[in-house]
């Protein structure tokens, strides 16, 4: 069983597993070769308000979590995506790739929470 990984698409070195990028916006500078994915999971991403409000401030990754949280609580791709996810884990890791500067305050951690508590 697979573990899942938090990992900056943009980093050089990337560990292997099944590659979904969780960024609603493809990231500059990546082209679709190099990226390497196994899935573009764009519609688990945040909506556009919420990221444009959140604007990667630090100081509102406590409200973002929150509301991105109960987005994907009612977001019907949630529970596909959860499922695909546990699916590429029986094979080995899985990375959620994005773009995002912060490497802490990111909609991937929240999200990563959201499969694991799907999980158990």
């Amino acid at each position: 069983m697979g573990t899942i990984k938090v990992i900056r698409i943009y980093e050089h070195e990337q560990p292997a597993g099944y590659r979904i990028l969780v960024d609603r916006i493809w990231p500059r500078g990546i082209s679709k070769v190099k990226a390497q994915l196994d899935l573009w999971a764009k519609e688990i991403g945040p909506s556009t308000e919420l990221r444009k409000w959140f604007n990667h401030d630090d100081a509102k990754f406590a409200d973002f979590k929150q509301k991105y949280l109960a987005e994907l609580a009612v977001n019907p791709a949630a529970a596909d995506f959860v499922t695909r996810v546990q699916t590429a884990l029986q094979q080995g890791d899985v990375l959620f790739l994005y773009g995002a500067k912060n490497k802490e305050h990111n909609q991937a951690v929240v999200l990563k929470e959201f499969v694991d508590q799907k999980s158990n």
